[in-house]
């Protein structure tokens, strides 16, 4: 007995010189010397690096987060994680308890290097990436306004009611035949986010840009205003997509609107029947009722039958001076014209260009 008695007072010794010195034991101490309290202390200090810190997104390319205007800590916390790796969003919530987040809607750009607290002070602080948003070349203002919808954090059907609606335009000098006229289809940086109202003064002032001296100078000296320059254009580049031959068209419908003539432009019968599938245009789709059916009225139709190009505006602006008052596709489809000074000259070309068309079976 005494010697267990021995045994057992070295054994309690030797554990209590083990703990003096740190050494680990059953009890759950670091193997690095330190107690386990201080082992909680480096985990949490670890988790903290990866959760906020490091570059841990797992990206190859810069990634964008859409926060709409109805989102919540928890919606974007979840756009986060749908981004990242699983788990990197872990420390959203934190982060967003601590400096009480309030979401601001944008488009915020997400890079390779990021990490959680350079992401979280983006959003944070409302820094947002712009978006380049290009204005097409649309035949209707319904389809501008789907383009919106698609690129920004607008309601596509609210805008088309908006571009629709008189008074709307009337507080930004067109109305609902003219608004076209607003938009210069050039490519913009714009907040994904931004407001209609203020797109609106951005194309105004874009608007304002494009028309310089030069070009009204120009305008006046053709006899038309911008409005009508566009609404021109937009004729000209439905009829060709050949830009070095648009000036010579936008000659001739020049020629004809001097002397009187009807313009007689196929493109504005399809805009009248809202159907821009037409191939071909038969006597019986002259007879539309529309201002915009330029074979029953004389001038320019009401306002533009498209979005027109710059090159299209240019070519009215800077039009070839010609006698030419007919012009016909040509029979080899090339996408360019046939111009002819008198009627009987026309109706030859247009023979030659129906022949075409029969023998390609088009209708």
């Amino acid at each position: 007995m005494e010697k267990k008695e021995a045994f057992k007072k070295i054994a309690n010794e030797r554990e209590q010189s083990e703990l003096a010195r740190g050494l680990p034991d059953a009890s759950g101490l670091s193997k690095w010397g330190l107690p386990a309290a201080g082992v909680i202390v480096v985990l949490l200090g670890l988790w903290t690096y990866l959760a906020f810190f490091h570059a841990t997104f797992g990206i190859g390319n810069t990634v964008y987060l859409y926060i709409d205007a109805d989102d919540t800590p928890d919606s974007v916390q979840v756009k986060i994680k749908n981004t990242a790796r699983p788990g990197i969003s872990a420390g959203f919530p934190l982060l967003s308890a601590l400096s009480g987040y309030t979401v601001k809607s944008g488009c915020y750009a997400v890079e390779p290097e990021d990490n959680m607290f350079s992401v979280f002070r983006r959003l944070k602080q409302g820094r947002q990436t712009p978006v380049r948003l290009t204005i097409p070349n649309v035949r209707t203002m319904d389809r501008l306004a789907g383009t919106l919808g698609k690129k920004l954090m607008m309601d596509s059907a609210v805008v088309a009611q908006h571009f629709a609606d008189s008074a709307f335009c009337r507080q930004y000098g067109y109305d609902t035949a003219t608004m076209a006229c607003l938009f210069i289809p050039n490519t913009y940086e714009v907040y994904w986010n931004t407001s209609l109202e203020d797109f609106m003064k951005r194309m105004q002032k874009e608007n304002t840009i494009f028309w310089n001296k030069e070009r009204l100078r120009l305008a006046e000296a053709a006899g038309l205003t911008p409005n009508e320059v566009v609404t021109l254009a937009s004729i000209v580049d439905e009829e060709t997509a050949n830009n070095a031959e648009k000036p010579m068209v936008a000659g001739m419908y020049i020629n004809r609107l001097r002397t009187g003539m009807p313009l007689q432009a196929d493109p504005t019968v399809k805009f009248a029947l809202h159907d821009f599938s037409l191939r071909r245009i038969y006597h019986n789709h002259l007879n539309v009722e529309s201002p915009y059916n330029t074979y029953r009225n004389t001038g320019l139709p009401p306002g533009p039958i498209r979005i027109p190009s710059i090159a299209g505006i240019d070519a009215v602006l800077n039009h070839v001076k010609h006698d030419y008052l007919y012009m016909c596709a040509k029979e080899d489809f090339s996408g360019t014209h046939n111009f002819a000074r008198t009627y009987r000259e026309h109706l030859a070309n247009a023979a030659k260009y129906s022949k075409a068309l029969n023998r390609r079976g088009i209708k």
